[in-house]
C-alpha cells in the first residue's frame, strides 16, 4: 500500500523524477522522461506494480531524512539496535543517461539491510525478463525498455522480485546504480556513483545559490524553486505541472488526472516566479518553450502540451491499477488538451509583457505572432469556454476567462515597441475597452456587488482573486473589495480557499475535493494589495506550514483529514508560494515592518 502523499520525497534530474517514501521505497518512476510509462507504479497500485525499497531488515528501525543543502539529493538516516547507517538517493546529471543511484553508508555499528527490486514496465503491467550479465550487473527487459542495475552486492531472483541482503558497517559504502536504456541497444555505460554524487551536489549548489533573497521566507522559497527546477525538462525548457498521475483530489473519488505535462497558462506565473528569484536563463528557456509549443495557427492553441511540445495527449484509463487508496480511474494522458479555454490567450500575452518588463528578451517575430493570436482572439472572446479549472460540464462565460481576454488586448496595447503600427495599438485598446464593459455589465452580482463565477450566475470562484492581480480594477474598487469579502464568506474552509462549490454541478463531476492551495496563496496577494498585511502574513505562515518535512506541497489540502491531496509535488502550488513570498517581501522586512505601499507592488506576472 502506498504511503501518505505528504510522506514522499522527490528525486529529479530535469528529465524525470522519482518519489521515495519514508520507508525507503521508490514507489513511482517514469523513464526516460516525466511522461514515459512507469517502471515503478506502487504509488497508484500495489507493491507488485513495481517499487524499489532499500531499508534495514529490522522493522522497528527509525529514520530521519533531509535534502542535502539546496538540492534534490535525499539523505535518509536509519537507526537500529545494532547501529546507524544512511541511504543517499539521487538522480545523476549524466547526459542522456537517466536513472537512479542509491548509496548505503555505515555510520556506526552494523546494520542489516535488505533491497527489494520489483520492476514492472508499462505502468505496472509488464513483467520483464531479468538476466545476469556478470556478478555485479543484471538487466531487465520488456518490449522497448531495459533497466540495468549494478551493485557489488549480489542480487538474487525470488518470486518475480530481485532481492539483495547485506550488512553495512562503519565506513562502508555500497552503491546501487540503475539506468534506463532502449532494449535494442547495448546497456548504458557504467558510472562512478561517488563522482556522480559530487557532480550532482555541485550542480544543485551552484543553481540554488543564485536565488534572490526573499527575507524571512528565503529557505522555503529556495526549496520551491529547486522543486520547479526539478520539474523542468532540460532538453526543451518545458516545466511540467507535477511528476505524477491520478493522485486524487478527493480520496476514493474520480477527480484523478495526469499532470505530467506542460500547461501554457502556467507561463505567466512561472515567469513571474523565476524572474522575481533572479533566474533569467530559466525564464528565457520557459519563454522559448512556450513560443515553440504554441507556434502555428492560433485556432489550434492548446491548454497543455508534452514536454517537447507534443500535442496529442489522448486520455485513457488503466484498469489494472487499483488507484491511490482505491481512487479510480487511473488516467494516462489528459483530455483537457482538447478543451477551449479562453484565458490562456491573456496569460500568454501577459507572460510576454512580463518578460519584456523584466529584461527577458523576445524573439524578433514575437510581435507578428502576438498580432495573429490577438486577431483570432478578437473573433472568439464572446464564446463560452471550459475555463481555468478545465470543467467537464457545459461551457460557460467564465468571468476569469473574460478578464484574461481583456488582459491580452490591454497588455498588448500598453507595450511600447519600436516600429509597431499604431493602428494595432488603437484597435487592441478599443477591444480591451469593449470586453471590460461587457464584464462589468454581465459579470457582477447586482445584489452583492461582487464578481461572479460566470455570466448570469450567483456562484463564486477563487479564480476571481486573479482579477485584482491583473489591474482590471484598482484594489480599492468596491467590486474588488466585495469579491474578496464574498470569497471569504463562501469559499473559505477552515481558513483555506476552495476553488468553487463543486455541489453546483458546474464541472460535470461528483461533488467534493480538497482546498486548492494556489487559491489561498492568491488570497495572500490580495490581502497585500488591500493593505491587510498582517492577515497576509498569517495566512502565508499557515500555508507554508502545510508543506511536508522536506518543504514539498501537493495540489490541494483537506483540512478535515489534515492530508495533502492531488498530484505531488505540484508546480502551481510552489509557483504561487514563491510569488506570494515576494509580494510579502515588498511589504515586510525580516521583522515584519511595512516598507512599501500596495501601488509599488508587482506580485504576479499578470500585473506586468
Amino acid at each position: 500500500m502506498a504511503s501518505l502523499i505528504e510522506d514522499y520525497a522527490m528525486l529529479g534530474n530535469c528529465r524525470s523524477a522519482a518519489l521515495v517514501a519514508r520507508n525507503g521505497s521508490i514507489d513511482w518512476l517514469c523513464l526516460p522522461r516525466f511522461d514515459s510509462a512507469s517502471c515503478f507504479a506502487a504509488l497508484i497500485g500495489d507493491d507488485d506494480n513495481g517499487r524499489w525499497r532499500i531499508a534495514p531488515a529490522d522493522p522497528d528501525a527509525a529514520c530521519t531524512r533531509r535534502y542535502i543543502d539546496g538540492s534534490l539529493v535525499l539523505e535518509t538516516e536509519w537507526r537500529t539496535a545494532t547501529g546507524r547507517a544512511r541511504v543517499i538517493d539521487f538522480m545523476p546529471f549524466a547526459g542522456d543517461q537517466v536513472g537512479v543511484t542509491r548509496i548505503v553508508e555505515g555510520i556506526e555499528g552494523r546494520v542489516d539491510f535488505e533491497a527489494v527490486l520489483t520492476i514492472r514496465f508499462d505502468y505496472g503491467n509488464a513483467v520483464p525478463w531479468v538476466s545476469r550479465l556478470d556478478e555485479t550487473t543484471i538487466t531487465a527487459v520488456a518490449g522497448p525498455d531495459m533497466l540495468v542495475v549494478r551493485s557489488p552486492v549480489v542480487v538474487e531472483g525470488e518470486g518475480m522480485h530481485s532481492i539483495a541482503r547485506f550488512v553495512v558497517g562503519k565506513g562502508d559504502s555500497i552503491p546501487f546504480m540503475m539506468a534506463w536504456g532502449p532494449s535494442h541497444l547495448p546497456p548504458p555505460a557504467t558510472l562512478d556513483p561517488h563522482a556522480e554524487l559530487r557532480d550532482t551536489l555541485a550542480f544543485w549548489e551552484t543553481w540554488s545559490n543564485r536565488c534572490n533573497d526573499s527575507g524571512e521566507w528565503s529557505d522555503i522559497v529556495r526549496r520551491s524553486l529547486v522543486v520547479l527546477k526539478g520539474l523542468s525538462y532540460l532538453p526543451t525548457g518545458g516545466i511540467i505541472a507535477a511528476p505524477t498521475t491520478s493522485l486524487p483530489e478527493q480520496l476514493g473519488g474520480q477527480r484523478n488526472w495526469d499532470y505530467r505535462y506542460c500547461w501554457a497558462r502556467d507561463a505567466t506565473f512561472v515567469l513571474s516566479a523565476l524572474v522575481n528569484a533572479g533566474y533569467h536563463d530559466e525564464a528565457s528557456a520557459w519563454r522559448d518553450w512556450v513560443r515553440r509549443a504554441v507556434a502555428g495557427s492560433p485556432g489550434q492553441l492548446q491548454v497543455l502540451y508534452g514536454v517537447a511540445g507534443e500535442r496529442r495527449l489522448e486520455e485513457y484509463e488503466v484498469p489494472w491499477l487499483s488507484g491511490y487508496e482505491g481512487a479510480k480511474p487511473v488516467r494516462i494522458g489528459n483530455a483537457a488538451s482538447a478543451q477551449f479555454q479562453l484565458d490562456i490567450f491573456g496569460e500568454l500575452v501577459g507572460a510576454f509583457a512580463h518578460a519584456i518588463r523584466h529584461g527577458v528578451t523576445l524573439q524578433p517575430e514575437a510581435d507578428d505572432v502576438q498580432a495573429v493570436f490577438l486577431e483570432h482572439l478578437a473573433g472568439i472572446w464572446r464564446q463560452p469556454d471550459e475555463g481555468i479549472w478545465e470543467i467537464r460540464g457545459e461551457p460557460r462565460h467564465f468571468v476569469h476567462s473574460k478578464v484574461m481576454a481583456w488582459l491580452a488586448f490591454q497588455r498588448a496595447a500598453e507595450q511600447d515597441r519600436h516600429g509597431r503600427d499604431p493602428g494595432f495599438t488603437r484597435r487592441w485598446r478599443a477591444i480591451a475597452d469593449e470586453i471590460k464593459a461587457d464584464i462589468l455589465a454581465k459579470g457582477v452580482d447586482p445584489a452583492r456587488g461582487c464578481f461572479t463565477q460566470s455570466y448570469g450566475s450567483t456562484e463564486l470562484d477563487a479564480s476571481l482573486l486573479l482579477v485584482t492581480l491583473t489591474d482590471f480594477l484598482p484594489p480599492d474598487d468596491p467590486r474588488i473589495v466585495a469579491t474578496v469579502r464574498a470569497i471569504e464568506e463562501d469559499l473559505l474552509v477552515d481558513g483555506f480557499v476552495r476553488r468553487y462549490d463543486t455541489r453546483s454541478g458546474v464541472d460535470g463531476l461528483p461533488p467534493g475535493e480538497g482546498e486548492f492551495l494556489p487559491c489561498s496563496f492568491w488570497l495572500v496577494e490580495n490581502y497585500v494589495l488591500l493593505g491587510r498585511f498582517d492577515e497576509a502574513r498569517e495566512l502565508f505562515k499557515r500555508l507554508i506550514g502545510l508543506a511536508n518535512d522536506l518543504g514539498l506541497l501537493a495540489e490541494e489540502y483537506d483540512p478535515r483529514s489534515k492530508r495533502l491531496l492531488g498530484n505531488f509535488p505540484q508546480a502551481f502550488s510552489h509557483v504561487a508560494l514563491v510569488n506570494a513570498a515576494f509580494s510579502l517581501a515588498h511589504c515586510y522586512s525580516a521583522t515584519a515592518d511595512i516598507h512599501a505601499t500596495p501601488e509599488a507592488l508587482d506580485p504576479q506576472g499578470v500585473r506586468a
